[in-house]
C-alpha cells in the first residue's frame, strides 16, 4: 500500500497565476520596438568597451548608464541567479544596481541619461523569453530612476545583437577575449573601473564611474 498528497487544486491555480504574471512582466521584439528606443550612434564601440571592462560570461548582466553624448557614466556587472525568468525581479535587481553606482534623475523633467543592458548568455541570437523579461525589467527599473530606457543587447558565442534593432556584429561574443582598454576607439577605454560596494549577497559586481 502507497500513500501520497495529490497536488490541491489550490496549488495548481496558485501556479497557473505566476506563470501567467511572469508572462504579463515581458516585452516581445515589436513591443520593444514599438516603444521608441532611442538608437545608440555606435554599439559595436559600446559594446566592445563594456566586454572589456566587465569580461561578462555567460548568466551576467551589465548595465550601463551613457550620458547625452553617449559616454560611459557608470556602470555595475552581476550574475543572474538560477530562477525562473521575471521581469519584476530583473527590475529589482537592476534598480538596486543603478542606485549604488549613480544618483537617480527624478527631479527632472525629462531624462538625459541612458540606460542599457548588456546580457550575455548562452543559445543564439533570436529573441527568448528570457530577452523579453530583462527587457521589461529595464524599461520600469528605467522609469524609476529618473533614466530613459536604452539598448538591449545580448552577446552569445556567435557575436552580440541589439534586440529590436537587427544590429549586431562577430566580435566581441560570449567566448571572445576582452580587448585592452587601451585599444578601445571610444571614450570607454579612458575610465578607470571600480568596484561597487554595499553588496550582501555573493554575487559578482563591478562598477566604472
Amino acid at each position: 500500500m502507497t500513500f501520497g498528497f495529490a497536488p490541491s487544486a489550490a496549488t495548481s491555480i496558485n501556479s497557473s497565476t505566476e506563470s501567467a504574471s511572469r508572462l504579463a512582466r515581458m516585452l516581445e521584439p515589436a513591443e520593444w520596438a514599438a516603444a521608441e528606443i532611442p538608437l545608440l550612434r555606435n554599439p559595436r564601440e559600446v559594446v566592445s568597451g563594456l566586454h572589456t571592462r566587465h569580461r561578462p560570461t555567460p548568466a551576467t548582466a551589465v548595465v550601463a548608464v551613457l550620458d547625452h553624448e553617449e559616454r560611459l557614466t557608470a556602470s555595475a556587472s552581476f550574475t543572474r541567479r538560477p530562477a525562473p525568468a521575471d521581469g519584476w525581479e530583473f527590475r529589482n535587481v537592476l534598480l538596486a544596481h543603478l542606485r549604488r553606482v549613480i544618483p537617480h534623475d527624478l527631479r527632472r523633467r525629462t531624462p538625459v541619461r541612458t540606460a542599457v543592458l548588456l546580457y550575455c548568455r548562452d543559445g543564439d541570437e533570436r529573441w527568448t523569453e528570457e530577452d523579453g523579461a530583462w527587457m521589461w525589467g529595464l524599461r520600469d527599473a528605467c522609469t524609476l530612476h529618473g533614466l530613459r530606457c536604452g539598448a538591449y543587447i545580448t552577446l552569445t558565442r556567435g557575436g552580440w545583437q541589439v534586440l529590436g534593432e537587427g544590429r549586431g556584429g562577430r566580435y566581441p561574443g560570449s567566448g571572445s577575449r576582452p580587448t585592452p582598454l587601451g585599444d578601445v576607439p571610444s571614450e570607454l577605454g579612458l575610465l578607470t573601473p571600480r568596484t561597487a560596494g554595499g553588496a550582501a549577497e555573493p554575487l559578482r559586481r563591478t562598477a566604472a564611474r
